[in-house]
């Protein structure tokens, strides 16, 4: 039986790798004067170019050195992985990527180049450009995507009594050492493509306005930037969120899915999009409720813990009214 503790969750969350890197998006948004009001807004998974009847999609993503020293070609294949789910969370469609690469030598390279190759395969996602360099002193690892949305899954768009929905694929592991939970790599590249569809169906069909992709900071950390870019909180059932048999509740809930998203979603369109996710083999529950106290809590369905409160000090530093300040 696992042993719980609420409170000591609650310190674990707060003190946790992923909502401390998250913090580092305040100091440096802080420092270009880019926040949530911006003209692009700022803040979300990806940036939301208006353009003819829909918006172009733009995000990077940048790789820890040590994850690519440790496990080159899966930090290849994420370089594709994470970037298309960015702009999946925004209910758009991938269009193409670009890499910039840096290793020392073609031996140091090549399993790099063949994680990027076979996740764009996998994906359907081309990989057309970029920058390299196989002449330095350690293996280094960007990546940008493109993409394009007819209607708009945002992070400033939760409100309160809105539904919070976590859809995850569990049909995978663990690529040890890292709370990396990877659904993808066995997957049939046709099941693939299909889920990529769910959440552009559901922005196209006015089932939800706002989602985000669950990310190194976890569901928690993860729901902590909707709420703060949408000047909103939330209430968070610990145990009503989708898990893996055996994997232990505090890993879980800093762990980086595969596929991972959070959405946030009326009452009377939830049963329709639980079932949307459902149909594809994935799994989706209601976790929790956005909330007008701007508060991220979390509950066991006896008490609760706040996680983080943004009327004190911000987090990512985002919101809207960061630009009224």
């Amino acid at each position: 039986m696992e042993r719980f503790d609420l409170a000591a969750l609650a310190v674990t969350l707060r003190a946790g790798a992923g909502l401390k890197a998250k913090q580092d998006i305040g100091m440096v948004a802080t420092k270009l004067g880019v926040n949530g009001g911006s003209m692009i807004a700022v803040g979300d998974d990806c940036a939301a170019i208006p353009d003819a009847d829909g918006f172009l999609l733009l995000a990077i993503e940048g790789f820890m050195n040590e994850f690519v020293a440790r496990d080159p070609w899966f930090a290849g294949w994420c370089g594709v992985m994470v970037n298309v789910s960015d702009v999946i969370a925004m209910g758009g469609r991938p269009i193409a990527v670009v890499d910039a690469f840096w290793a020392n030598g073609e031996n140091e390279a090549d399993p790099v180049l063949a994680g990027l190759r076979a996740a764009s395969e996998a994906y359907g996602v081309p990989i057309v450009g970029g920058h390299t360099n196989i002449n330095t002193d350690r293996g280094q690892l960007s990546v940008a995507i493109l993409g394009r949305a007819k209607r708009l899954l945002t992070s400033f768009d939760a409100r309160p009594g809105d539904r919070l929905v976590a859809a995850i694929d569990l049909r995978g592991a663990y690529r040890e050492p890292f709370s990396n939970w990877q659904a993808a790599l066995g997957a049939p590249h046709e099941r693939l493509r299909g889920d990529l569809e769910i959440l552009p169906a559901i922005a196209e069909g006015g089932l939800a306005k706002s989602a985000k992709d669950i990310s190194q900071g976890g569901v928690v950390g993860t729901a902590a930037m909707l709420a703060e870019c949408s000047g909103v909180g939330a209430v968070i059932d610990v145990f009503s969120v989708p898990r893996p048999s055996g994997v232990f509740l505090e890993r879980w809930l800093t762990s980086f899915p595969s596929f991972g998203y959070l959405l946030s979603v009326t009452p009377c369109n939830l049963e329709v999009v639980l079932a949307a996710f459902a149909a594809r083999g994935i799994a989706a529950a209601d976790i929790g409720v956005v909330t007008e106290e701007r508060q991220l809590r979390i509950a066991d369905g006896t008490s609760t813990q706040t996680i983080w409160d943004f009327t004190e000090r911000p987090l990512i530093g985002c919101a809207i009214e960061e630009a009224l300040a």
